[in-house]
C-alpha cells in the first residue's frame, strides 16, 4: 500500500496544520512521523534539558491521539527516511517550512535523496502567515526596517490567511491502516534526563490578557503582563494563525509583535549568515572585552543590577524570560561589559525554553545595534532607568534574588556613565576603521 508521511518538526499538533492538511487532501493514506534529529540533540550541552522533555511528552501526546499509528524515530534525518523508504512504500513525504540555516541545508538534501527515487517532497507555509520572498520593498529587496515592512505585511493581510487548515477534521478518516508503530526512543534511551521548568498551557490566551497586552506588556513582575505562548509558538502546539486571528480582533499592539516573528525569519533567510556573524560590515571587528569572569557574573545574575538580575535567574531557574528583561539583560551584557552578543546569543540557546535561532539572533543584533534592523549603535539603556520605568517596585528582584537587600547582595560591578561612554568610544573607533 502506497502511504504519505508527515514530518513533523516545529508544528507539534494535528489542529491547524497547513502540511498535514496537504498530505490528508493527497488522496495517499498518511503516516505522521517524528524525528529526534541525532544532529541537534547531540550539540545540546546538557542531558538536562526541558525543551527536549517538553518535545518528548507532546510527541507522546500526538502518538496517543493518533491511535499508536505514529512513528517517533531518533537518528540522522536523512538515515531514518532512507529506512523508511526501505520498509514501507513511500508515495509522498509531506512537511512543513523551516527558515534557520540548518533547517534549509538539511531539507535540500532530503528534498535530493526522495527526487532520486521518485518520492514527492512537499513542503508547506505554516509556521508564519508570509516568508520567504512575499513581502518585499517596491524594488524588491528584503525589508531592513520593520515599521515599512509591517504595514506591507498589514497591507498584504487577507483574511483567508488565518483561516485555519481543516487537518483535525480529516484526520481520524485519513490515516493509514498500519499496525501498531513501535514505541519511540525513551528520553534515557536518548541519553536525557526528564526536567521540567516553566511550561505554559497550549490554549490561547484569556481574552482580557489580549485586550490589555498593550498596557501591561513591559512591566515585570505579573503572571499575566503577556500572553507567554512562545513556547507554544516555537513548537508549533498552538497555531500562529489562531493567536494572530485572536490578536487581529482585539489588540493590533499584540498582532504587531507577532509580525516580529515573520520579520525575522525572512531575514535569516535571506541572511543566512547572520546566524554567527553582525550583518553590519562595519561592526565585525569591534574589539569586544570579552571578560571571562564578568561574563560568568552576568550568567549568575550576579551584576549589582537588579533588573539584569533577576531575569538571569529567572531564566536559569525555570527558561522563560520577560522581554523587557530580555532587553536589559542583552543590552547591559554588549554595551555595559563589551561582550561580544554572540556569547549572549549563545546562552540563550541553552537556556531559553521558547528559544527560536531567527528571533533570538535577530533580537540580540539589534541590541548589538549590529543586525540589518538594529537600534542604534550608540543607544546605551541605563539599568537603573529601567528598573524605575518597567519595575519600580522591584517585585521581579524580590522575586528571584534570595539575598536581595542584603549585604550579601553585590554592588553594582561597573558603573552606568562609565559603561556608556567607554561602550560608544569603542563602537565609535570600530566603524571609523571601516570607512
Amino acid at each position: 500500500m502506497k502511504i504519505a508521511l508527515f514530518w513533523h518538526r516545529r508544528d507539534l499538533r494535528f489542529h491547524d496544520n497547513a502540511g498535514l492538511a496537504a498530505a490528508l487532501q493527497s488522496g495517499l493514506p498518511v503516516v505522521p512521523l517524528f524525528i529526534y534529529d541525532s544532529d541537534i540533540l547531540e550539540a545540546l550541552p546538557s542531558p538536562r534539558d526541558a525543551r527536549v522533555t517538553f518535545i518528548y511528552d507532546e510527541v507522546e501526546k500526538l502518538a496517543q491521539q493518533a491511535g499508536g499509528i505514529m512513528l517517533a524515530l531518533y537518528g540522522k534525518p536523512a538515515e531514518v527516511i532512507t529506512r523508511l523508504i526501505a520498509e514501507y512504500e513511500v508515495a509522498a513525504v509531506y512537511t512543513n517550512e523551516d527558515y534557520e540555516p540548518y533547517a534549509t541545508e538539511r531539507d535540500t538534501a532530503i528534498a535530493e535523496l526522495l527526487a532520486q527515487r521518485g518520492i514527492l517532497f512537499s513542503q508547506h507555509k505554516d509556521q508564519v502567515i508570509f516568508a520567504k520572498n512575499e513581502v518585499l520593498t517596491k524594488s524588491g529587496t528584503p525589508h531592513k526596517n520593520f515599521s515599512t515592512y509591517r504595514n506591507a505585511w498589514l497591507e498584504r493581510l487577507r483574511d483567508e490567511h488565518l483561516h485555519p487548515y481543516p487537518s483535525a477534521e480529516l484526520f481520524a478518516t485519513h490515516l493509514a491502516q498500519l499496525p501498531a508503530a513501535p514505541p519511540g526512543p525513551t528520553l534515557a534511551e536518548m541519553g536525557f534526563e526528564r526536567y521540567e521548568q516553566f511550561v505554559p498551557v497550549s490554549e490561547l490566551p484569556a481574552e482580557e490578557i489580549v485586550r490589555n497586552y498593550h498596557a501591561t506588556r513591559n512591566f515585570l513582575g505579573r503572571v499575566d503582563s503577556t500572553t507567554r505562548r512562545s513556547v507554544q509558538l516555537r513548537f508549533g502546539t498552538l497555531s500562529v494563525r489562531q493567536l494572530m486571528a485572536q490578536a487581529r480582533k482585539l489588540n493590533p499592539k499584540l498582532l504587531a509583535e507577532l509580525i516580529w516573528r515573520d520579520f525575522f525569519m525572512m531575514l535569516l533567510w535571506h541572511f543566512p549568515f547572520t546566524a554567527t556573524e553582525s550583518y553590519d560590515p562595519k561592526l565585525r571587528r569591534v574589539p569586544y572585552r570579552n571578560n571571562e569572569e564578568e561574563f560568568r557574573r552576568w550568567c549568575e545574575g550576579r551584576t549589582g543590577y537588579p533588573l539584569v538580575d533577576a531575569g538571569m535567574r529567572e531564566l536559569n531557574q525555570t527558561g522563560y524570560l520577560h522581554n523587557r528583561a530580555r532587553i536589559a539583560t542583552a543590552g547591559f551584557l554588549v554595551k555595559h561589559l563589551l561582550i561580544d552578543w554572540r556569547w549572549g546569543e549563545r546562552y540563550f540557546a541553552d537556556k531559553l525554553l521558547d528559544y527560536d535561532q531567527a528571533i533570538n539572533v535577530g533580537n540580540w543584533q539589534w541590541m548589538a545595534g549590529t543586525g540589518a534592523v538594529a537600534a542604534p549603535w550608540f543607544r546605551v539603556y541605563s539599568p537603573q532607568s529601567q528598573q524605575e520605568q518597567y519595575d519600580p517596585e522591584l517585585a521581579s528582584a524580590w522575586q528571584w534574588i534570595p539575598e536581595f537587600g542584603t549585604c550579601e547582595y553585590p554592588k553594582p560591578m561597573v558603573d552606568h556613565k562609565f559603561a556608556r561612554e567607554r561602550a560608544i568610544t569603542t563602537l565609535r573607533a570600530a566603524r571609523k576603521q571601516t570607512e
